[in-house]
């Protein structure tokens, strides 16, 4: 009879054991379980650490709730402006309602995959080549509300969206190239012109202030012999000073002015008695 007893009790702890094992499952600390039971979606969404289901009875489906980084395969289209473009983009999401990413779509991962490649098309359609190229913010923000809005009804929400690359066509690129160049000319251009403006009016100002000021133009004189003496092997011949012509100049006497010499003063006297 004891005997008997240690059997059956061996065989319950047993069967408790089997159950016990089919029983447990364990969800970790970034997922959550959607439990479905002969069909029927359970109420109650299974939270990370040790959880019982009833065995052959209950099924349960482990959700990721980390961010999911999507790499969105390049689509080629044309632009506004009629420009073939190959562009490619990432797109970042996660799960905020496990039970209705099961429910809801077959495959959640797939439909965001899908709906970005549309909506990326979509967008290079609607964009000019210069929009791609430099404003890529307003573009992403664009795409991300595309996406955003049906995967909400799937319990997936889009962190955020990201335009990797534009690809265009060889002859776009020198074409773009050349027209750069063309633009860095042009502008090179002009301000060498600006420039040169601006140095012909400091000449006009120092040309007018040495004429007013002739000591002005002395002093510069001096100052550009200082310079060329500083060069070695160099000949200089300086200019005889022009101050000293004016100076010389000054202190002429003037032959109007001169005392008569002592052959005049008698053709003088001659003239004067006749």
């Amino acid at each position: 009879m004891v005997e008997e007893l240690v059997t059956a009790g061996v065989a319950v702890a047993s069967a408790g054991a089997v159950y016990a094992m089919a029983a447990a499952r364990v969800v970790r600390q970034y997922e959550r379980g959607v439990v479905f039971r002969l069909g029927r979606l359970r109420s109650r969404v299974r939270g990370p650490g040790l959880t019982l289901i009833v065995p052959f009875v209950d099924r349960l489906h482990k959700v990721n709730l980390q961010i999911v980084t999507l790499p969105v395969p390049a689509q080629e289209g044309i632009t506004r402006d009629n420009v073939t473009v190959r562009v490619d983009a990432v797109v970042y999401f996660k799960v905020v309602s496990p039970a209705d990413a099961i429910v809801r779509v077959e495959d959640y991962r797939f439909a965001v995959a899908q709906m970005a490649q549309t909506s990326l098309r979509s967008i290079i359609g609607k964009s000019e080549l210069d929009d791609l190229l430099s404003n890529r913010e307003k573009l992403n923000q664009g795409l991300e509300l595309m996406i955003d809005s049906p995967a909400v009804e799937w319990g997936v929400a889009i962190d955020r969206v990201e335009i990797k690359d534009v690809s265009l066509p060889e002859a776009m690129k020198r074409s773009m190239a050349r027209q750069a160049e063309a633009d860095r000319e042009r502008r090179a251009r002009i301000i060498n012109a600006d420039a040169e403006l601006q140095a012909s009016r400091k000449l006009a100002e120092a040309a007018q202030q040495m004429a007013d000021t002739p000591s002005a133009l002395q002093l510069r004189l001096l100052q550009t012999v200082v310079a060329v003496a500083a060069e070695k092997n160099s000949t200089l011949v300086l200019p005889f000073p022009v101050e000293l012509l004016r100076f010389l100049e000054r202190v002429r006497p003037d032959p109007e002015q001169q005392p008569p010499h002592q052959g005049q003063r008698q053709v003088r006297g001659r003239q004067a008695e006749q």
